[in-house]
This record gives C-alpha cells, sequence and structure tokens, in this order.
C-alpha cells in the first residue's frame, strides 16, 4: 500500500477575485493524502456551469483527456474508464463495496471539477489534457492492464470485478454543494479518530470540509505510528529547513513546545528554538505520518507518537470502510464525510 501523498498543500494564491487554492492531497492503500491529496487545483464561487459533450454509445458518459506520465501522452478515453483506474489505484480492492463506491464518486467529483474548472483543460501542470496520472499533482491513476499484473492471479479477477461493479454501480454520480459540483472532494487514509477543518490544514475554509468524528479507525495499520529521531538528527532537519532554526541538542526539551491544537487534535502550532510554525512544516521536515503527534524527548532521541496518515480533511479511507462494513452506504458516507453536500448525476447538473 502506497502513499495521496505527502502532500502537500498550504499555497493560497489570489488571481483577481477568484480563490485558487493549491492543495496537496489523495491514495493507494489507501493514500496518505488526497484529491487529497495530490495538488487540487480549482475555485469555489458561482461559476457558471457550462456543458459536457456525452457519448451516447457510452450510456451518456463524457469522455477526458488524460495525460499518462508514465508515457509522456495524451490519451482520451470515457470517464468512468478513468474512474475504475483511479479507483484501483487509490483504494485497495478488499475494502468494502460502499467504500469503493465512495471513493469512485469523489474521484469523479474531482475529476469532473477539473475538467470545468478551467474550461476544459483543468491539469496546470499539464494543460492540454483535463487532468493527469502524476500522482504528485492530480489522482492517481492505473491502467486495468497494469493494475491486473500487480495483483496476486488469484485475486485479480474478483478484485477487478468489485472496482468494475463500484464504478458502474455509480455511474455518472457527482458531488455537490448548493447545486455545483464540489471542487474539493478531498480525502486521506487514516484519522486520528477525528478529520480536520479544512482551514486549520490549507487556510482555506469549505463549508463541506468541517471536522467530524470517525469511529473505527483503529482497524487502519497506520492508526498509531512511532518515530523516533535522534537529537543529533533532529538539529540538522531544523538547522536545513527553510526556517533555518538553531538548536542545542542538549536542551531540545525546552526549545520545542507544541503551543495549540485543533479542533480535530492536531498540532496547530509548535515553537521550535525561537520561531513559531506550523504542525503541517514539523510533519513534513520529519516526515510523520500526520500533525497529529505527541513528543516524548529521551536523552539521546526524541520519539513521535502519531495518530492518524494523512492531511485529516474530508473522507478518511480506513473510516469510510468501516462505516461501509457498519451498513452505512456510499451516499451515507460521502454526505457524513463532505457535510450539506448531496449526491447528484452529471447530467442533471450539466444540462
Amino acid at each position: 500500500m502506497r502513499r495521496i501523498g505527502y502532500m502537500m498543500l498550504t499555497i493560497i494564491t489570489v488571481i483577481i477575485v477568484i480563490p485558487i487554492v493549491v492543495l496537496k492531497g489523495a491514495g493507494q492503500s489507501p493514500k496518505a493524502e488526497s484529491p487529497p491529496q495530490k495538488d487540487v487545483v480549482g475555485f469555489i464561487g458561482d461559476a457558471a456551469l457550462g456543458s459536457v459533450t456525452f457519448d451516447e454509445k457510452n450510456g451518456g458518459g463524457p469522455k477526458i483527456t488524460v495525460y499518462i506520465a508514465e508515457k509522456d501522452e495524451i490519451q482520451e478515453m470515457f470517464l468512468e474508464e478513468y474512474i475504475r483506474g483511479v479507483v484501483s489505484g487509490e483504494m485497495p480492492a478488499e475494502f468494502e463495496l460502499e467504500a469503493l463506491k465512495a471513493q469512485a464518486v469523489a474521484a469523479r467529483t474531482y475529476a469532473i471539477a477539473r475538467m470545468k474548472a478551467y474550461g476544459g483543460s483543468g491539469c496546470t501542470k499539464h494543460p492540454e489534457a483535463d487532468i493527469c496520472t502524476d500522482a504528485t499533482h492530480c489522482q492517481e491513476w492505473i491502467s486495468k492492464e497494469d493494475r491486473i499484473k500487480a495483483w496476486e492471479p488469484v485475486n485479480a479477477p474478483k478484485y477487478w470485478d468489485k472496482i468494475t461493479k463500484a464504478v458502474e454501480e455509480t455511474r455518472g454520480a457527482i458531488l455537490t454543494y448548493d447545486a455545483i459540483p464540489v471542487m474539493y472532494p478531498l480525502y486521506f487514509s487514516t484519522s486520528s479518530g477525528k478529520t480536520e477543518n479544512s482551514r486549520d490544514v490549507f487556510k482555506g475554509q469549505y463549508p463541506y470540509l468541517v471536522s467530524v468524528t470517525s469511529p473505527n479507525e483503529e482497524i487502519s495499520p497506520k492508526f498509531l505510528t512511532k518515530a523516533t529521531i535522534s537529537n543529533e538528527e533532529f538539529v540538522k532537519k531544523f538547522s536545513e529547513s527553510q526556517y533555518k532554526i538553531k538548536l542545542d541538542k542538549n536542551k531540545l526539551s525546552s526549545q520545542v513546545k507544541i503551543i495549540e491544537r485543533t479542533e480535530g487534535g492536531s498540532v496547530k502550532t509548535v515553537k521550535v528554538g525561537t520561531k513559531t510554525i506550523e504542525g503541517t512544516e514539523m510533519r513534513k521536515i520529519l516526515s510523520l505520518n500526520s500533525a497529529n503527534f505527541t513528543i516524548e524527548f529521551n536523552k539521546n532521541d526524541i520519539t513521535f507518537t502519531v495518530l492518524g496518515n494523512g492531511h485529516g480533511v474530508g473522507m478518511s479511507q480506513w473510516g469510510a470502510t468501516a462505516m461501509a462494513a457498519s451498513g452505512k452506504n456510499y451516499e451515507e458516507i460521502l454526505e457524513y464525510y463532505y457535510q450539506g453536500t448531496k449526491v447528484n448525476r452529471i447530467e442533471d447538473i450539466y444540462k
């Protein structure tokens, strides 16, 4: 199982009056960062919906142009074919079917938003395409052939059939907020038991990306991890970071202190030497699984106890499969993690 990314995601620029937020987010096994995840670039606002061309031979599904990073080429494919590749790359096939369906809708929503965001040229890295397969920029994607090769032969047929079922049974379904397609359907691997408000991680406040409890996350192998770093290495990492912080390896317990936590429990700010930085920055510098951590100072090293895996905003993939196992369907899962949203059909929104 791979890592959506560290992803990620704290640059906000303003172009004219439209806020454009670059969020590095979405992952296999599942990924740490989503749409989360990768770079999720788009806009929030009352933009005109425009139109999407539908191909009746594909049951009304639109086509999408995809830059295949591994081949350095652009391919046009049906959206639903693309979504199968995303789901197989972003979420383990062993997960509950309703969780896979939720992943399919989140991925489809992200893709549609990219197709719409810049008039059909949504990939900022490869503007000639709607989206790319660069896992550090857009959504993870893998072809059917490569995905099947990567699975154990005995499991490959049933896994692909399961993913196809999840995509087909949600065909054309996307998330909307106030009848507008959601621009940031972020997702990530594992929460600490509570997700994060978008404003605490990416500085942008979006009404559907708010903190909610996420029960039964303990089933994830990355729910609780520990990372130990020597005093010397800790000092070196911060000295070489963009902050150029000078520390004394013999006085770290008095030089490093957590200042504030978010509603979701992650470290919001932490004092390191003479500077106060964000918890997400410490996570990045030290390559921690999440920003929800505690610090234990030992004689020669420091131990970080970390809860969760990923940026924590939007849908927890392990939380989604736990909800599905408890009897929730994909719409209930999505409308819980993305508060105030509704699942609608592409053809009902793009008329």
